[in-house]
């Protein structure tokens, strides 16, 4: 009886962040993609600086995740998490009243301190934590359930927004954020916050300064602008294959049957390989069907099939990155050390749909970008084995 009852604080928390994720990823980050049109529309601004407002708020976000990852450590994700889902609510509502595109953008910046304490580091420390050698499967299980807030909040957003304008829809999420994260994260993360245990003689400033550590965070930020570089140019390449636009975003969505399937066979793949020949074979094959995407002018159904491969290898990526602290220096310090590791990512994803857009007007092209994008992906897989510290 005693186990089963220390079983049910963590079974608890893993049920509560799998809501609190897939709604907090819906509303903060799938929604603005879907009302970005008719926010243009009927503001008049440009598609260009309403998303590099949106864009920021994903730099902030990194950037705050540091010193979040330092609280989470010492005080667990409970207070830490509901503030953000707070701050979100109060985001969301200046967003939906903004008036001009400056306040537009300072609400998407205060949206970036939200993201930074309820998206998925927290949820990743918390888990980790609490989860210990069992964290695995229950990393996998929150990224397959979260992974389904596009399905679930993409559709939901158009419904909302057909039958109101972009401000009461956001105003309605806002809403809905707050009678669910809100109290969800403040009564179910109640869970005593484990001891960090001393796996680990190192301080996470000497793990942070180490060449080690150094390569890793240079390696996954470059490999996070190839992965998330081509989920936003993945449209535009398939239109000029001569795939219609419905097609493409079809071929988009079954990317993100991928994305399960990628997941699902992590706990597999992690129990079979060392960290280091996961982390490069992991790499190299998300290098390989971006090089394959873009060198493969069809048929239509070799391009889809290209797609799904993509949101296998995207799927991996996202618990090769949750579970790359824990696995080369343990959990004493994983709050820190990956906010210090994810704010490159978080970077990266921010500016890689500009950065896109802007090497195929360079380039002349998008199977031009894929072929760069996929060499940036085998830069990072070749760094990612020096990655890995010495035991």
């Amino acid at each position: 009886m005693a186990r089963s009852g220390s079983a049910a604080g963590p079974r608890r928390v893993l049920v509560v962040l799998c809501a609190t994720e897939i709604i907090s990823w819906g509303i903060l980050y799938y929604a603005f993609p879907v009302l970005l049109p008719t926010i243009g529309e009927r503001t008049g601004w440009s598609h260009a600086a309403i998303t590099a407002g949106f864009s920021a708020g994903q730099v902030v976000a990194g950037l705050a995740g540091i010193p979040v990852g330092r609280l989470l450590d010492r005080h667990g994700p409970r207070a830490i998490m509901t503030t953000g889902s707070v701050v979100a609510v109060l985001a969301l509502v200046v967003l939906a009243t903004a008036e001009s595109l400056v306040w537009f953008v300072a609400a998407w910046l205060l949206a970036g301190v939200a993201m930074a304490g309820v998206f998925y580091a927290p949820a990743f420390a918390a888990l980790t934590r609490w989860y210990g050698e069992r964290r695995v499967p229950a990393l996998t299980a929150l990224t397959l359930v979260a992974g389904l807030a596009s399905t679930v909040f993409a559709p939901l957003t158009a419904v909302l927004n057909e039958h109101l304008d972009w401000r009461a829809t956001y105003l309605a999420l806002a809403g809905f954020l707050a009678v669910t994260t809100i109290p969800l994260h403040l009564f179910g993360l109640r869970a005593p916050w484990p001891a960090a245990g001393h796996e680990t003689v190192h301080t996470p400033s000497a793990v942070a300064r180490s060449r080690p550590f150094l390569v890793l965070v240079v390696s996954m930020g470059l490999a996070a602008f190839s992965v998330y570089a081509v989920v936003i140019n993945l449209v535009p390449l398939l239109t000029e294959r001569g795939m219609t636009t419905s097609a493409a975003a079809v071929a988009l969505g079954l990317g993100g049957v991928g994305q399960v399937l990628g997941r699902l066979g992590y706990g597999r793949l992690s129990a079979r390989t060392t960290v280091r020949t996961r982390t490069l074979l992991v790499l190299l094959a998300g290098a390989f069907v971006t090089t394959l995407l873009g060198a493969v002018p069809g048929p239509a159904l070799l391009l889809i099939a290209g797609s799904v491969l993509a949101g296998v290898t995207r799927g991996i990526f996202t618990l090769v990155t949750a579970t790359a602290i824990t696995d080369r220096w343990g959990s004493v310090h994983y709050g820190q050390l990956n906010g210090l590791l994810t704010a490159p990512i978080m970077v990266m994803s921010a500016i890689a749909p500009w950065a896109g857009s802007a090497l195929a007007v360079a380039l002349g092209g998008y199977p031009a970008v894929f072929a760069v994008l996929g060499a940036i992906g085998v830069l990072a897989a070749a760094l990612s084995t020096a990655g890995v510290p010495r035991r």
